[in-house]
């Protein structure tokens, strides 16, 4: 199985009317038509935003130099996929489909090893068949450019 690169953006709305920017990876039926990734975990991020509900420029670079190493650790192998970053309302939540949360913890811990103590929280489910990825990948009929 091929992991692609190719992702879609479109907006929506948080229930307090701040705009929630959406950004979800396409292509990626053959990994959830396998049954191997069964497990759903997700990474928040709580920020004090900006009057719109967004982090500021220099936030929005840590989050993206924190995105890149996990990343990195956990599609190397493709163990786990990013398969949806959503940013708005004064927090940033990062999708993965996993095979194992524990080896997901441990790399995890790993790569931001070198990073300082950062305020995230995760939780995890079982979701084989990708419901949320499903209801996020509804998104794309109305992504911009």
């Amino acid at each position: 199985m091929k992991l692609s690169n190719t992702w879609f953006t479109a907006l929506s709305e948080n229930s307090e009317g701040h705009i929630i920017t959406i950004m979800g990876r396409d292509e990626l039926n053959e990994f959830m038509q396998s049954g191997k990734l069964k497990e759903r975990v997700e990474i928040t991020w709580k920020y004090q935003g900006d009057q719109k509900g967004m982090p500021t420029v220099e936030l929005a670079e840590q989050m993206e130099t924190v995105q890149e190493a996990l990343r990195k650790a956990m599609e190397k192998d493709k163990l786990s996929i990013l398969t949806s970053v959503y940013t708005g309302g004064g927090e940033k939540i990062w999708v993965y489909y996993t095979r194992t949360t524990r080896v997901f913890g441990e790399r995890l811990n790993e790569a931001l090893a070198g990073f300082d103590l950062l305020p995230i929280t995760i939780y995890s489910e079982i979701d084989p068949d990708w419901e949320e990825y499903q209801d996020m990948y509804e998104m794309k009929e109305w992504s911009v450019d």
